[in-house]
């Protein structure tokens, strides 16, 4: 399990449909090594804190075994390292073999893997396209994001070390699925409105729809 790219970008303005939009979607690899906070990454930022950015987004991670997919997909799309607006870019973490509340360690910097990434239209943006955000939710190739629990330096090249598996054993993939009703499992959707792993507006959520399939 590697980082393969450390990829950072403070917001920016741009045009979108006639109209002037600010983002920090746009992320570019970098040489140097880089402080990892509680919040984000240095000389990283995000334009709307209402729903992005934060402790329990603080840093978001894309597979780059996903990028092999997108190429397929998007054949004319060129698609450097980071295009998804991800800061690290990494090989051996998958979604449907990480469970929320996993622990990592890269150095002395711990992270704890929190939730999958809903896309909203600022993916549009960074693709061009306006149809990538549906196109992303349905490959359910989300990535995730991580809590950094202890702060530190990463860079390109650094291994991550798995030091805690969580034994509720409810995965990132887990969370899409139900999210997008894709699977109907009862008994799942129970136990993670109860995960206390994952962030409470999750959980608030699918108590909510625990509280719906329950009236019926």
């Amino acid at each position: 399990m590697k980082v393969i790219s450390v990829n950072v970008g403070l917001p920016r303005e741009v045009t979108w449909k006639g109209k002037t939009v600010t983002t920090g979607i746009f992320k570019e690899p970098v040489s140097e090594r880089v402080m990892v906070r509680s919040l984000n990454l240095n000389g990283d930022g995000q334009a709307d804190l209402t729903v992005h950015g934060g402790a329990d987004k603080a840093v978001y991670v894309y597979p780059f075994e996903h990028y092999d997919y997108w190429q397929s997909e998007l054949p004319d799309t060129e698609l450097p390292l980071g295009i998804f607006g991800e800061n690290f870019t990494t090989t051996g973490l998958k979604e449907e073999e990480l469970n929320i509340g996993d622990r990592f360690q890269i150095g002395t910097i711990q992270l704890m893997v929190t939730q999958p990434r809903l896309p909203c239209y600022k993916l549009g943006i960074r693709f061009g396209r306006p149809d990538m955000v549906k196109r992303f939710l349905a490959s359910r190739r989300t990535g995730f994001y991580f809590r950094v629990l202890q702060e530190g330096e990463v860079g390109a090249g650094d291994t991550l070390e798995l030091v805690n598996r969580d034994d509720n054993n409810i995965t990132v993939a887990d969370i899409t699925q139900l999210y997008v009703r894709e699977q109907d499992n009862p008994e799942l959707l129970h136990r993670v409105a109860q995960l206390e792993a994952l962030p409470e507006s999750w959980r608030n959520y699918f108590q909510e729809q625990v509280r719906r399939q329950d009236k019926f």
